[in-house]
């Protein structure tokens, strides 16, 4: 996609037409292509040469994504991430236009902040989610904005346009529900707890 469409959105700002929609079929994984980072350069944390690489791909509105984050991540990230075994990256894949908005403020916002506002939208969803702009606004405010800079991030079709295109490589890896997560290049389909997740990290820690 080589634009963005304008329209008027819900949180009166930059608008995507009909970018979001879901459902393409599945296609064959490239592993090596799933690895290499987004033009925008890649929101990771843990070692680059951790054994373990865990992709995930999710949007900032989606509840099993939030509940993944409320419930498991925290243990993922004490245990695997932090002690330099996992390295996670996480990829944005909007799914409405409250997601995206999240997403562009995580983005304007400075580097160091992009994962402690991500999860603040999932630990906070249901109360933004209510008012997608003045909960958004609230809590771009704690982070150092003002009405004026979270209004022109969210014009930012730069922006808009690096978010989209993480989606659109999601969607060439077959990405159509989120949250999907990719472990050492390969599609994981097991459970959403945290066991479940040592089950299959573990053996590949050797």
């Amino acid at each position: 996609m080589n634009h963005v469409n304008r329209r008027n959105f819900l949180l009166g700002t930059v608008a995507f037409g009909g970018l979001l929609a879901l459902g393409l079929p599945a296609l064959a994984l490239d592993a090596a292509k799933l690895a290499m980072p987004p033009a925008s350069g890649e929101m990771a944390m843990g070692p680059a040469d951790a054994k373990v690489t865990i992709i995930e791909y999710a949007s900032a509105s989606c509840p099993h994504c939030a509940a993944f984050h409320r419930d498991v991540f925290g243990t993922l990230k004490k245990d695997y991430i932090d002690t330099g075994k996992v390295r996670f990256v996480f990829r944005e894949f909007p799914h409405n236009d409250a997601a995206m908005a999240a997403f562009m403020l995580a983005r304007c916002a400075p580097k160091e902040s992009y994962f402690p506002l991500v999860d603040v939208f999932f630990q906070t969803q249901d109360t933004w989610l209510a008012s997608p702009r003045e909960g958004l606004l609230n809590i771009a405010k704690q982070a150092g904005f003002t009405e004026e800079t979270f209004d022109k991030c969210l014009k930012d079709e730069t922006v808009a346009k690096a978010i989209m295109d993480v989606r659109t490589q999601g969607e060439g890896f077959g990405v159509t529900g989120i949250p999907t997560f990719f472990i050492n290049g390969e599609l994981y389909e097991g459970d959403r707890t945290i066991e479940a997740f040592k089950a299959k990290i573990d053996p590949l820690l050797g």
